[in-house]
């Protein structure tokens, strides 16, 4: 018998048994509140007022989700996380930027500003993935951008402010939604919906301080960029409830529902009030485990949002995630570049925590008879 063929009992199935770290888990509302509307909806006009009221939610949502301070705002363009790396090169960094690397992601900013050839060479504070961050003495650059949590290996960073005038640019793609942030520790807090917003992907956000769109304003009139990545057309658009270029409707309408389960259920607190629950259940297991044990070491830097899981070398870890997914658990294998025997295991906030305690027995159910 293959770990293939393993099936496991009825009882230890997952109500759903998607836990990847993106594209994630869509709740089943949403999609049948968007089948619900597709006759009206989509394959509409974006500049039309049936789409661009969706915008306008989501705008003044994450404005209420957030406690968004006055003067800050919610902008929104096509193109996502990556997309929004290169717009930042053009319309945030003035000269230099400096940057907290803690593994694949994190990296791809430091690699967007090296190559700019308007910018000058970058700052860049590495450390080892899965280690505790280390920050610079000193911050030299005009933008400080790092990741809430580094998605490739689920360590956090608290959101800060350095000494100086830096515009302090953080990554949420993976925390927004699932981890509490203070506005005030940041200019620019930008992510993408398919993770804790349970959307689809090809969306930027960004809630941004008065400071950075001041910066966005300044540079847009005094260097080339191209227009789809020019964020003082994204900020111009965004005011008008709509994205310079044309969106996917259902991403927009995906992340309008997520967003308002959210606020409906008590905002950011009940979002990363079931993180922090689905994360105290895996590491408590994992930490009390004769096979496993959580990649992250730090308590104090463990994702609430990604749990990333080494297996010893009694397990392989690509075999056990090949059984979960015969059995309809799927995506929990650990991101491709890291190269690790382990497991990386979504927690987002529409991912039910008892899912999560379920997920846990049906891995131990399936060592147990694998090492048989």
């Amino acid at each position: 018998m293959t770990p293939d063929d393993l099936k496991l009992p009825r009882s230890l199935l997952p109500s759903d048994g998607r836990f990847g770290s993106g594209p994630s888990k869509v709740r089943d509302e949403a999609v049948a509140a968007l089948g619900g509307v597709a006759h009206e909806y989509l394959g509409t006009s974006h500049r039309r007022d049936g789409v661009r009221s969706v915008v306008a939610g989501i705008r003044n949502g994450m404005r209420d989700f957030f406690s968004l301070p006055e003067g800050y705002e919610v902008l929104i363009g096509v193109g996502g996380s990556t997309l929004f790396w290169d717009a930042a090169s053009f319309g945030l960094v003035e000269h230099r930027s400096t940057h907290l690397v803690l593994g694949e992601f994190s990296s791809k900013f430091a690699q967007v500003a090296r190559a700019a050839p308007h910018l000058d060479e970058p700052q860049v504070c590495e450390t080892a993935p899965g280690e505790t961050p280390i920050r610079p003495e000193t911050v030299d650059g005009d933008v400080y951008a790092y990741p809430h949590n580094e998605t490739s290996t689920g360590v956090i960073v608290d959101v800060h402010r350095p000494r100086g005038g830096a515009l302090v640019v953080v990554d949420g793609t993976s925390a927004a939604g699932g981890m509490r942030v203070d506005p005030g520790a940041f200019d620019v807090y930008y992510f993408a919906p398919q993770k804790c917003f349970a959307s689809e992907g090809g969306l930027w956000l960004a809630l941004c301080s008065p400071a950075a769109l001041a910066r966005i304003e300044r540079l847009g009139g005094t260097r080339w960029m191209p227009a789809t990545l020019d964020l003082s057309i994204a900020v111009e658009n965004s005011r008008l409830d709509q994205t310079y270029n044309t969106p996917s409707l259902a991403t927009l309408f995906l992340l309008r529902q997520q967003l308002q389960w959210m606020l409906d259920n008590g905002g950011l607190e009940f979002a990363a009030g079931r993180c922090d629950r689905s994360a105290a259940i895996v590491y408590g297991w994992a930490d009390g485990h004769k096979y496993a044990t959580p990649f992250v070491k730090d308590t104090s830097h463990r994702s609430p949002v990604t749990a990333t899981i080494d297996f010893d070398e009694r397990v392989d870890a690509s075999a056990l995630a090949s059984a979960l997914r015969t059995n309809g658990i799927v995506d929990v294998e650990p991101y491709r570049k890291l190269g690790r025997n382990q497991l990386r295991i979504a927690l987002f906030p529409a991912i039910e925590p008892d899912d999560v305690a379920t997920l846990t027995r049906a891995i131990d159910f399936l060592l147990e008879h694998m090492a048989g």
